[in-house]
């Protein structure tokens, strides 16, 4: 077959080496000798000699999914193979957690990740009730952690003098010893004659990272996630 279609820029190489790599801008190439987590129903494509599971959280994991809305819907991917992950046809990225450090993102963006790492559900610090309930997963350990984005992030540098205001709905992520608050900057005269829409914001303090989508999430996409 003839045509751009294929082409060296799609047509899929072997992979060089096991574990994870970004394919193209909107998938992930997992090449598996044992196992690795994914999100339900990310796998797009594979080749070898692999099985699918569904992850159960246990008891705990449920309840707390059940309260929070907060899910990490996981699929256990195992066997020798290779397999392709995508999400509405998002952006990806890898981002690489080392020994004794944390990687705090929003359940929704998460694609696949490594065996190695540990995750668990939690309460953003500071966000409280009037925070419509804010709950991320924190990852732990060491390996590479899969995300998808709409669109390209924007990785916001964080320093004590300088603390960083986000949107509670197009954060995506942030970096370990950063502390979290909610900051709220319209009045409550502003909010009473129907405000900017901009009422409240997650504010991160101290030195780190912080990743934002650029847009915010709409009621449709948030009813999808």
């Amino acid at each position: 077959m003839k045509g751009d279609l294929f082409s060296s820029q799609h047509v899929v190489q072997p992979a060089a080496a096991p574990g994870m790599s970004v394919e193209n801008a909107k998938c992930i190439k997992y090449a598996v000798n044992g196992e690795m987590y994914a999100r339900q129903g990310a796998m797009v494509a594979y080749r070898g000699d692999l099985a699918f599971e569904r992850k159960g959280q246990g008891v705990g994991g449920i309840l707390k999914r059940a309260v929070t809305g907060e899910g990490l819907p996981l699929m256990a991917v195992r066997g020798q193979g290779e397999a392709w992950f995508a999400h509405e046809a998002q952006n990806c990225f890898i981002v690489e957690v080392e020994p004794g450090d944390q990687f705090t993102v929003n359940g929704r963006n998460v694609l696949c990740f490594d065996a190695s790492l540990a995750y668990e559900i939690k309460t953003v610090k500071g966000s409280g009730i009037a925070g419509g309930g804010l709950f991320n997963s924190v990852f732990s350990g060491q390996g590479r952690l899969g995300l998808v984005c709409d669109g390209n992030p924007l990785v916001i540098p964080v320093s004590a003098q300088a603390p960083v205001y986000v949107d509670t709905d197009a954060v995506v992520g942030w970096t370990a010893h950063l502390q979290t608050s909610l900051h709220r900057s319209q009045s409550i005269g502003s909010m009473l004659r129907g405000g900017s829409g901009e009422a409240v914001q997650l504010m991160l303090q101290g030195e780190g990272f912080v990743v934002v989508r650029p847009s915010e999430l709409t009621p449709q996409k948030a009813q999808q996630h």
